[in-house]
């Protein structure tokens, strides 16, 4: 028995994606109404013995004895429901996995994004759906794994849940982020970057890749070699101790 009330990453992103289509339904709402039908935790097995007219009482509530339609339109309800059974889950817009052995990129740093389509930086940190799990090394950059956001939201602490969802990453980007909230990112030993414009989750990282040689002082402390800017200094000391 699970203690948390999504049992999986896979039931959390059929969650998500039925929110979606669900005219962007908020996602917390939407895993309190599942779990007053199907009881905690969530699981792919109970999200699949829904049908539309569960899901059509569930998002009534207290009206769906008068035939409340739910201001959802039927198509709606059936692709939500298609979703919650994990059909057409993979042809969503989330960004195929590359392959990656733990260890297998020597040097390298783990890289949160705060996303909402695609494989995008496009997302606040306190809303974004999910976060795109980069290993970003000299050589290669690797999409490891893509974590959504549900079961956070569903948090007493939104923000601390966030957090600890990335505590892995060393850094993560996002567009935008409140004082409280980065806080908390810090606390889990992760670096929040902001990047206003947002853009491509890759080129993003392929701007820190070139760093990763020459790190800037507030790299070179996340990834525990000298920064680039006192290299010269240091080589000149030892030069004068070895005289």
């Amino acid at each position: 028995m699970s203690d948390t009330p999504i049992a999986s990453r896979e039931a959390a992103l059929r969650i998500a994606l039925a929110a979606r289509a669900l005219n962007g339904l908020d996602v917390r709402a939407l895993v309190g109404a599942l779990i007053e039908k199907l009881e905690a935790p969530l699981t792919e097995a109970k999200l699949g013995t829904l049908t539309v007219e569960d899901l059509r009482v569930i998002l009534a509530g207290d009206f769906a004895e008068q035939g409340c339609h739910v201001g959802v339109e039927s198509e709606a309800l059936k692709e939500a429901v298609r979703l919650l059974w994990g059909q057409g889950v993979e042809n969503s817009d989330f960004p195929a996995v590359d392959t990656y052995t733990e260890g297998e990129m020597p040097g390298s740093i783990r890289v949160a994004i705060a996303a909402n389509r695609g494989e995008n930086l496009d997302g606040h940190f306190g809303s974004c759906e999910r976060f795109l799990i980069y290993q970003v090394g000299p050589q290669a950059i690797k999409l490891i794994g893509i974590r959504s956001t549900v079961e956070a939201d569903a948090a007493e602490d939104k923000n601390a849940a966030r957090s600890a969802l990335i505590n892995d990453c060393q850094i993560v980007y996002v567009q935008s982020i409140g004082g409280p909230a980065a806080a908390k990112v810090v606390r889990a030993g992760v670096h929040p970057v902001k990047k206003p414009e947002g853009g491509k989750a890759r080129e993003v990282l392929v701007e820190l890749q070139g760093r990763l040689s020459s790190p800037p002082p507030w790299l070179a402390q996340i990834m525990g070699v000298p920064s680039a800017s006192l290299a010269r200094f240091e080589e000149e000391i030892a030069a004068e101790e070895s005289a």
